[in-house]
């Protein structure tokens, strides 16, 4: 919690933990140069300091997996309760494509998005969202089907209530747990998923500063200046961890 309060503050405030140093400025005599005391985590190839670079690219990188993750769970619950309440008929299509899109390579299907509407954070949350979202679909309409015969939900429909006050009142709050922690685990995974299209140049393009994509510009220069890469990757897999590790907790407790 305390790392991800730090990356949170990155990307909320980024010049408090920079100094001043903005992630742009370039300096051609300082270029490749390892760490030390005037640049922590040492220089780009352009002379920019990889420490501001890593603290402004946290916002992009949070960004595409918090939203991405937000996106899909809006749709998720969306498509969940749809099938759950809309009948036979209408379960039958969404669970098929659910199933349809569940089968489907999960990083082919988002560089088949981002070829059709090109690049671009905005881009990368809606391809993320569009193969992340069936998992959250299926969970609502799995948590659905077994409250809608809940005694407190035929209580309500006895008392007159109508379907839309059921689902807001009843329906969504019991099943908001397991999805509030499946969301929290699933933003690691979208974290590294827009990390791998900003590797592959699909993600916010140069020279705006994002962690997947420094791992991509950092792969060039590795055998002489191997921090240009290592620290942003180091940035992903500790984000990554505490995240998933926060989703555990709170899966262990309510469990």
């Amino acid at each position: 919690m305390a790392f991800l309060a730090l990356i949170t503050l990155a990307a909320l405030a980024p010049s408090l933990l920079t100094g001043g140093v903005t992630p742009d400025a370039a300096d051609a005599l300082a270029a490749l140069q390892g760490p030390s005391a005037d640049h922590l985590l040492g220089t780009d190839a352009n002379g920019r300091d990889v420490f501001a670079r890593i603290v402004y690219g946290a916002a992009p990188s949070l960004l595409a997996g918090l939203g991405a993750t937000a996106l899909a769970v809006v749709v998720g619950t969306a498509l969940g309760l749809l099938a759950a309440l809309g009948g036979r008929v209408v379960d039958e299509i969404v669970t098929r494509l659910i199933e349809i899109v569940l089968s489907l390579p999960t990083l082919l299907l988002a560089l088949l998005v981002i070829t059709v509407t090109g690049p671009g954070t905005v881009n990368v949350i809606f391809a993320i969202a569009l193969y992340t979202a069936p998992g959250y679909a299926r969970l609502v309409r799995a948590q659905t089907m077994v409250i809608r015969n809940a005694g407190f939900v035929e209580a309500a429909v006895s008392l007159g209530l109508g379907r839309g006050r059921i689902i807001t009142r009843h329906v969504l709050p019991n099943a908001f747990e397991p999805l509030a922690v499946l969301a929290t685990i699933e933003v690691g995974t979208a974290l590294v998923a827009a990390a791998s299209l900003s590797y592959l140049g699909l993600g916010p393009q140069p020279p705006a500063p994002e962690w997947g994509a420094m791992l991509s510009a950092g792969r060039d220069y590795f055998s002489v200046a191997w921090w240009i890469a290592v620290f942003p990757g180091v940035a992903i897999t500790l984000t990554v961890l505490s995240v998933t590790v926060v989703g555990r907790r709170l899966q262990r407790r309510i469990a």
